[in-house]
C-alpha cells in the first residue's frame, strides 16, 4: 500500500502496519497542507527512499511485523539517507527512546497524542531544518577550520585530523553550534533547540530534553573517537550542558 497526496508545505512519509491509522494521519497531513505518502510496512518505505530520497520527514511506527521501525532507520542510515525521523509508538519506556535517538531519530511521539501536537512538532522540525540548511560558516565562507576540525557548510560534512567523520545533518548542526560558541558553555536547552526548534518540548519536561541531548552527544563523541581514540573536545558541565575545547585548551 502506498498513497500520495500532493500539496505544498512539505513532503512527509508515514510508515505503519495499521491501514486505518495510516489513512487517518495521511488525510490530516493533507488537510494541513502537506504532501503525504503512506506505506504499509517498512520495506516499501526503504525501497521508495532508496530510489527517490526526496522526502522532508519520516513518521515511523516503532513496532511493525517484518522490518521494525528501528531496522528501517538503520537501513536508511547505512545507505546515507539522512531524513529526519519521528518515531510513533505506544511504548513509553525510556530505554526505547534512547535507542531511537542514538540511532539518529529526532523525536518520539506516542500515538495517543492528538494530531494537533504531532502537527506542531512537524512544523517545528521542518522549520528548523530549513533554517539550518541555509546557514553558512561564521566568517561567511563555505569551509571553517578550528584546530583539528574542519566543517564544510556547503555539504554539511565534517573532518577531524583530515579524516571524514560520518555525522548526520543533525549531528553536524550540533557540532557546528558548539564550535561557533567555543568561548562559552552551551546549555542543554540550546542544543535541544538545534535538534527540534525553539519552543519544542518532548519527553518528560527538563529531564526529557536533557536525556535527548545526552544521547546525541554520546553518538557524536563515538563517531569522533572512531577516527581518533583520544578525542576529548566535547566537555560536559553536569547540570548545564557542554563546551567545545580545542586540544590546546585541555
Amino acid at each position: 500500500m502506498q498513497t500520495d497526496t500532493t500539496t505544498t508545505r512539505g513532503h512527509v512519509m508515514v510508515v505503519d502496519d495499521d491501514a486505518l491509522f495510516l489513512e487517518s494521519v495521511s488525510t490530516n497531513l493533507s488537510n494541513a497542507g502537506y504532501r503525504a505518502n503512506a506505506f504499509l510496512g517498512g520495506e516499501a518505505a526503504v525501497k521508495y527512499l532508496s530510489e527517490s530520497p526526496s522526502a522532508d520527514l519520516l513518521l515511523l511506527d516503532w513496532k511493525m511485523p517484518g522490518m521494525t521501525g528501528i531496522e528501517v532507520m538503520h537501513r536508511l542510515r547505512a545507505d546515507n539517507i539522512d531524513i529526519p525521523i519521528i518515531f510513533l509508538t505506544m511504548l513509553s519506556d525510556q530505554i526505547y527512546e534512547e535507542a531511537g535517538l542514538l540511532g539518529g531519530a529526532v523525536d518520539f511521539i506516542e500515538k495517543s497524542r492528538s494530531f494537533a501536537i504531532l502537527l506542531r512538532r512537524i512544523e517545528l522540525i521542518l522549520g528548523g531544518e530549513k533554517t539550518r540548511a541555509a546557514k553558512s560558516a561564521p566568517d561567511g565562507r563555505d569551509t571553517f577550520t578550528r584546530g583539528s576540525l574542519t566543517l564544510r557548510y556547503d555539504s554539511r560534512r565534517a573532518s577531524w585530523q583530515q579524516t571524514d567523520v560520518d555525522l548526520t545533518l543533525t549531528e553536524f548542526n550540533i557540532v557546528a553550534y558548539l564550535v561557533e560558541n567555543a568561548a562559552r558553555d552551551v546549555s542543554y536547552r540550546e542544543l535541544y533547540d538545534i535538534v527540534h526548534g525553539e519552543g519544542f518540548m518532548a519527553g518528560d519536561g527538563e529531564i526529557g530534553f536533557r536525556t535527548n541531548v545526552r544521547a546525541f552527544i554520546k553518538r557524536i563523541r563515538q563517531k569522533f573517537r572512531d577516527v581518533d581514540a583520544h578525542f576529548t573536545s566535547i566537555n560536559n558541565y553536569p547540570g548545564f550542558g557542554y563546551r567545545w575545547r580545542d586540544g590546546s585548551e585541555q
